[in-house]
């Protein structure tokens, strides 16, 4: 072993540098052993040795734009696998990402895996061929809100990055049935799409979709108006055993039969949004909620205006390990719902649950809810004229010391933990 080099302090005192006795891939099991991100950036203060290997050890960055930034970056961070350049709403900045950004992107960071552009408006087509031409390991990718793109520059990402699991592109209106057929023959592996309110799209592109891509996971197509039935069965066939969310916000062409299909394939769903489905019926979400009994956490049916009693009597008799319900403005519901709960042999796990605008309720449904439900953080009571914070009182309700729980309010105000489920 090499003789460890000694250092002579100012009163003469020998001794052994720490540098000269640790080697890197020690230095690297001390760095692994720090949790917080402000010990690891602490640890790269030690010396431009530390600094280094430190630097060499970053996997996730979070980073504002600019190319000559971008490109000091990665000669300093060469083994980063997660970049993250979104933008929120409220905190913006101008230019913002822009297309040269990510041709530095494509070609300092070749081994990047998640690339998250969220609300880079900047961003457009040539920047995205410059990702799918230089990314080949990518494996998710978030553009939702950059509004410039076009189909033309996610099927360059589809061809190129063959290993994509993960895309979202919510709110870019551009896009088209075509890209779909770029993701079905190229990204056979992607497992969760997010294509909210992207209104061209229709029931051709979602079928062409799975053919290839036969794993889908999580499908988010809210406020996506012209996908049906057609879309929604073909995704059940073919997606049954992988399939575990779907988003199916305000796509009015929904009915029935999508979720009788549903039913009879996807006994592995694990969150459904259905709200705004006006004409879906009783029938079809009791044949659903016993299919999924046993996998079913969460579930949003808010105006579902033809839901009646005996369908939320079904989902909380048999959906056992249920965790957030939503089911504001389903007007036909009534206390009887809920006096199901007294003879149900099993506690709710239910977090959150919403029954806002149901005007046929009472105190007596609230009492069940508490008895039933003991572990509740969030309990949503707006707009239900029989229901005040003054009746619960005097009927002696004790709520869950945990639990928020709203009596008045406008019903557009959002909840933190509301994002958490739906």
């Amino acid at each position: 072993m090499e003789m460890a080099k000694q250092v002579t302090t100012e009163n003469g005192e020998s001794r052994i540098s720490i540098n000269t006795v640790l080697t890197d891939d020690v230095l690297r099991l001390v760095l692994g052993r720090l949790e917080k991100e402000e010990e690891r950036d602490t640890f790269g203060l030690v010396c431009k040795r530390w600094l280094q290997i430190q630097s060499s050890e970053r996997r996730c960055l979070r980073a504002r734009a600019g190319p000559a930034m971008l490109r000091r970056m990665a000669d300093r961070f060469t083994g980063l696998i997660e970049l993250n350049l979104s933008q929120s709403a409220s905190r913006s900045f101008f230019p913002g990402v822009t297309d040269s950004d990510l041709c530095v992107i494509a070609s300092g960071f070749p081994f990047l895996r998640i690339l998250n552009l969220y609300n880079c408006k900047g961003i457009s087509d040539t920047g995205m061929i410059a990702i799918g031409n230089g990314l080949i390991y990518l494996q998710s990718l978030d553009v939702s809100e950059c509004r410039k793109l076009t189909d033309k520059g996610l099927v360059a990402v589809a061809r190129g990055c063959c290993n994509l699991r993960t895309l979202h592109f919510a709110g870019c209106r551009s896009i088209t049935d075509d890209l779909f057929l770029g993701l079905s023959n190229n990204c056979v592996n992607l497992e969760q799409l997010c294509l909210a309110g992207c209104m061209k799209i229709t029931d051709f592109g979602i079928m062409h979709l799975v053919d290839g891509c036969r794993r889908i996971m999580h499908l988010d197509i809210n406020k996506c108006g012209k996908i049906g039935d057609a879309a929604i069965s073909k995704v059940a066939e073919v997606c049954s055993s992988s399939l575990k969310v779907l988003k199916l916000l305000d796509c009015c062409n929904v009915s029935d039969k999508a979720i009788f299909s549903l039913a009879n394939s996807c006994f592995n769903l694990e969150t459904l949004v259905i709200g705004g489905l006006r004409y879906i019926s009783d029938e079809s979400i009791k044949s659903l909620a016993l299919s999924c009994c046993q996998s079913l956490r969460i579930l949003q049916m808010d105006w579902c205006s033809n839901i009646t009693d005996l369908t939320l009597s079904t989902i909380l008799s048999n959906c056992t390990y249920l965790m957030a319900l939503d089911i504001g403005s389903c007007d036909k519901i009534t206390d009887s719902a809920f006096e199901v709960l007294a003879n149900i042999g099993f506690e709710s796990e239910m977090k959150v649950l919403k029954v806002t605008s149901l005007p046929r309720i009472t105190v007596s449904a609230i009492a069940n809810i508490l008895e039933f439900c003991k572990s509740l953080d969030y309990l949503d009571l707006r707009s239900c004229p029989h229901v005040t914070k003054l009746g619960c009182e005097h009927a002696g309700l004790k709520f869950p010391d945990s639990c928020k729980v709203k009596f008045i309010g406008s019903l557009a105000e959002t909840e933190a933990v509301l994002d958490l489920f739906f």
